[in-house]
This record gives structure tokens, sequence and C-alpha cells, in this order.
């Protein structure tokens, strides 16, 4: 499908157009579609944008991510489809080690997503910069979490001390916090489950949080480790989705009164 890149609603067009096509190739599940439709929802209410709130929130997480001893990033069809780019970015800031965790697991799945990753990364793969799990080495089991999305890697997320879950469901986020791990959620529904059970959760678009997490790890190998457990302290995760649900409820009223 052509777009032209003067229509209003290029860049959210775009990213639908990725979310189809990770569809064909095996990527995505078709609940994927609806996932990325709820959260296109969400983002009409913040207004598009990486708000001051999302941002308190970035700091967070880049602190956190900067001081984990193993943290692993987490990734789903969705996260694939529209970000593979921006999390082996990270991943290279970091240690690397990027796991494969799907709720529609399948082998097709499995074997679609591992591809596009050797594929696109072939070179970082082999020089051993970034790390595939969760597909050959799924393992081990999460506690008390009875869907296919418990079964992760001992290299990875059931060893990690921080866990980066982009897209997340509300069941896992729950159960990683359970287990003694500190949870990075992205995630543009401030209401949700997972939301309220990470430990911090950056509301905001995909797209637009990891560029800016990326370039706030980098920054933060700079700073000494007390100034970054500060930041990590001082940051209250209710506290940042109060305001940013009396963020979306303040502009609600201001469009109602076509102050906007």
């Amino acid at each position: 499908m052509q777009i032209p890149k003067t229509h209003p609603r290029y860049e959210s067009l775009m990213k639908r157009e990725k979310i189809v096509e990770a569809l064909d190739k095996g990527i995505l599940a078709k609940a994927g579609l609806i996932a990325h439709g709820r959260g296109e929802t969400f983002d009409y209410l913040i207004g598009e944008e990486t708000t001051p709130i999302a941002l308190e929130a970035i700091k967070a997480a880049a602190a956190l991510l900067v001081l984990a001893e193993n943290p692993v990033i987490s990734v789903n069809g969705n996260t694939v489809a529209l970000a593979i780019d921006e999390v082996v970015e990270l991943a290279k800031e970091l240690n690397g080690k990027i796991e494969v965790n799907l709720f529609y697991r399948t082998k097709e799945r499995e074997l679609a997503i591992k591809n596009v990753f050797k594929e696109k990364f072939k070179d970082d793969i082999e020089k051993g910069k970034i790390k595939i799990l969760g597909i050959d080495d799924a393992n081990k089991q999460i506690p008390n979490l009875d869907s296919l999305r418990g079964k992760v890697s001992e290299e990875g997320i059931y060893t990690a001390d921080v866990v980066l879950v982009p897209l997340e469901d509300g069941d896992r986020a729950e159960a990683l916090v359970n287990m003694g791990k500190k949870v990075i959620a992205i995630d543009l529904n401030p209401l949700s489950r997972t939301a309220r059970k990470s430990t911090i959760t950056i509301v905001d678009e995909l797209t637009r949080a990891l560029p800016l997490l990326i370039k706030y790890v980098r920054d933060f190998k700079n700073k000494d480790r007390e100034e970054l457990l500060k930041i990590v302290e001082n940051f209250d995760n209710k506290k940042n989705l109060k305001k940013m649900i009396d963020y979306i409820a303040d502009r609600l009223k201001k469009l109602e009164l076509n102050e906007l």
C-alpha cells in the first residue's frame, strides 16, 4: 500500500502496515492486531507524543538497566515487527541478551522470528554482540505462570535481575516481580495490570520510547553508581501512573472545551 508522506496519519498507518506484514510472515499472532489497535487508542489519549511524565520513567528505566548485572530484553511478535532495530541497538549497549517470549507460542512463529534476527543481524550474532534466547533453550518455567509465556531461558529471563518487557501481558509481569526481578514495561495503557504491577512503567509508544531509552542508557554509563541509584530510588511508579491518568483526564477536558 502506498501511503503519501503528507497524510496526517502517515506514521500511524506505516506502523499498521508493519504489523500486517508481520502477520503475513508468521511473526505475529492474529491477537497482536487487536493489541496494536488497543495501544493506538491510548496513544490518541496522550496526544501521540512523549510526555514529560513518560520521560521521567524513561530516565529511571535507563538508570536501572545500566545498574543491572544481567538485564534481558524480552520481545514478542509486535515488538519485532515495530522496533527490531531499536531492540538490537539497546541490547548492544547492555549485555546483548534478547529473549523471544510468546503467549501464542508455536514452532512456526519461533522459527519466523529467529530467521528475522539471523537474516538482519547475522554479523552481530556471529560476533557475539547479541544473543537470541528463548527459542531453542526455553527449558525453565516461571513459577505460578501456566501460559506458554512461562517457558524461559535459564541464561536469559530466568536468571535476569532486570527484564525490559515491551508490550507485555500482566500475568507475566506480576510473576516476574514475584520472582524478585525488576520489571520495566513499555505500555500505553496506564490502567493495565502490566502497568500497575511493573517496577517501572513507561507510558509511551514503543518506537518513541526506545530511542530515548537508548540515549539515556548511553548518557548514564558516564554517571557514577550512587547517582544512578538515586534516580531509581526517587522514582515512584504508582505516582507516575497517577500523573499520567490525570494528564489524560485534563487533556480530555480541554478537548471537550475545544481548547486544543
